[in-house]
């Protein structure tokens, strides 16, 4: 494996741009095999707002199952955890909810929603229930939300927020304050921030590489196995190419 350094980065609008014009499954690819990341993808979490592509830096927030000596300690109202993660966020951020994989409490409705909206955060991903999802909508919060299922519920007695700014799971995946997020249809893969520039370049290499192999197949009329998987000679190409082009 590559030696690389660990420590977290502030990601640049510009890599998240690129990351947005990339699908999810080579993105998966390119962190599973490069950064040795085994579990980067978000298992039953799907989009909600169809037609919409994410690429924004995580900010998180931890529930927590109720229990009354957690909640003597946790602050409610406009001082609490979800609020101040919400606060956290603004264009380029999303907001990162780890419910523990229970579909039966919502996060938050279209009332709280509200502060993301006013922050011009990019959207939401919880492992959990998301509610008023219709409302979000009609009423042009423009968020991108991903969620196990929907819900009427609240989130009590299930789950409440308890901690922010902190590593979480989402989904089975770790998610670091900072990490980039990548969405589309396919659901979410989880890019460490520190290996985000890599991960862009060396993704935007292998669909290069693919889509110049689907061109050669389609010409020659061929069994796909001829050229693909994409070897070394195929990466090659696509960087040359890649080369000329920035030249």
């Amino acid at each position: 494996m590559t030696e690389r350094s660990f420590t977290p980065v502030e990601v640049p609008q510009h890599i998240l741009d690129r990351f947005k014009k990339l699908p999810v499954a080579t993105v998966w690819h390119t962190v599973h095999r490069y950064a040795g990341v085994p579990l980067p993808y978000m298992n039953d979490v799907r989009l909600c707002t169809p037609g919409q592509q994410l690429a924004a830096r995580a900010r998180t927030l931890r529930y927590l199952p109720p229990r009354p000596d957690l909640q003597t300690e946790v602050q409610i109202g406009e001082n609490s955890p979800e609020y101040i993660a919400m606060g956290r966020c603004g264009p380029g951020d999303v907001l990162v909810c780890d419910v523990m994989g229970d579909a039966r409490p919502c996060i938050f409705g279209d009332v709280k929603a509200l502060q993301l909206k006013m922050t011009n955060a990019d959207g939401v991903v919880t492992d959990g229930g998301i509610r008023d999802l219709d409302i979000m909508v009609q009423e042009e919060y423009g968020l991108i939300i991903y969620a196990r299922d929907r819900t009427p519920l609240g989130g009590a007695p299930y789950a409440i927020p308890a901690q922010e700014n902190v590593d979480v799971q989402c989904g089975g995946a770790l998610v670091r304050p900072g990490d980039v997020l990548v969405g589309d249809a396919d659901g979410v893969v989880v890019v460490p921030s520190w290996f985000a520039e890599e991960c862009v370049e060396l993704t935007e290499v292998h669909e290069d590489a693919e889509n110049m192999i689907k061109e050669r197949i389609l010409a020659e009329g061929v069994v796909p196995g001829k050229y693909y998987p994409p070897g070394p000679e195929a990466y090659e190409q696509a960087r040359a190419a890649r080369k000329q082009e920035q030249a």
